[in-house]
């Protein structure tokens, strides 16, 4: 079974991330299988506008961490010491361009969050060109915390520099409603319209002829490749590999070997640990 489904209906091509039972989570095969649908929807002359969405409860809860870090021993993501930092960009920068295929695609991608848009799956959502969000589903990048960097580096083109930090240093969660306030997304509505929303806009932009689209796509998003969008990308996805392979987010892999990720996760998000020390916060030194 392929990890993203993609079908045409009528003027409009539909990416669908198809991983449900684990929120669509990020694995080896994901990009790939993204970059090969966005490719198809080009192709296709009858196509004027990309829906990009998600199967299941969830847009996508990034990485699959239960095969990147709960598992004993070095992978793609975490190799055993000392490790290969090209072998990791290697690999991680081929993830970010296989993302950013929906930035340069030239049919314009319209991306539907329900649920979670978290960690890797924030940056498949930044990547596209309007996000509408329902106003109950989160989206951040918490790894910021211990074990990762955003390699599309899209907070910083959205938020500006201040909004961008605030959500990195932290590394929180923010629903929908905030997510529209502060610029990072398009516009958030209830749930229960979620569907509507996106459909109302896509049928929009499927008047509009594509070369028209294309150029209009081309311009702006010239505009920020202009501003030094590669540079940033090469600079981030070296920083994640490091935060990976720190004494803390060696820490972090360690601990999800032993408690689980779920648990790393949570001890993580909620800064009860301290991944120097390697100990909770608070215990006996």
């Amino acid at each position: 079974m392929t990890t993203v489904t993609y079908e045409k209906r009528d003027r409009i091509g539909r990416i669908t991330l198809n991983r449900p039972e684990v929120l669509n989570a990020i694995d080896d095969r994901l990009p790939h299988d993204l970059a090969d649908c966005v490719a198809q929807a080009n192709a296709d002359e009858g196509v004027h506008v990309i829906v990009l969405s998600g199967a299941g409860r969830a847009f996508c809860a990034g990485y699959d961490l239960t095969a990147y870090a709960e598992s004993a021993g070095g992978n793609n993501v975490t190799q055993e010491m000392p490790w290969d930092p090209m072998k990791d960009y290697a690999f991680m920068s081929r993830n970010t361009d296989l993302f950013m295929s929906l930035w340069r695609s030239y049919r314009p991608v319209i991306c539907k969050v329900h649920g979670y848009a978290v960690a890797g799956g924030s940056d498949i959502a930044l990547c596209s060109d309007l996000v509408i969000m329902g106003e109950n589903a989160e989206i951040g990048y918490m790894p910021a915390r211990v074990w990762g960097c955003p390699t599309t580096a899209m907070w910083v083109y959205r938020l500006g520099a201040e909004g961008a930090k605030r959500m990195l240093f932290t590394g929180d969660k923010i629903d929908g409603l905030e997510a529209e306030r502060i610029g990072l997304i398009h516009k958030a509505v209830p749930e229960d319209q979620l569907d509507d929303e996106v459909e109302a806009l896509a049928d929009r932009l499927c008047s509009v002829p594509t070369n028209q689209l294309m150029m209009q796509k081309l311009m702006i998003n010239q505009a920020i490749e202009a501003m030094g969008l590669h540079n940033t990308q090469m600079i981030a996805t070296v920083f994640d590999g490091i935060t990976r392979h720190s004494p803390e987010g060696l820490n972090f892999k360690k601990r999800a070997e032993q408690k689980t990720w779920k648990e790393a996760v949570r001890e993580r998000d909620l800064g009860t640990y301290d991944w120097t020390a390697d100990r909770p916060i608070n215990a006996p030194k």
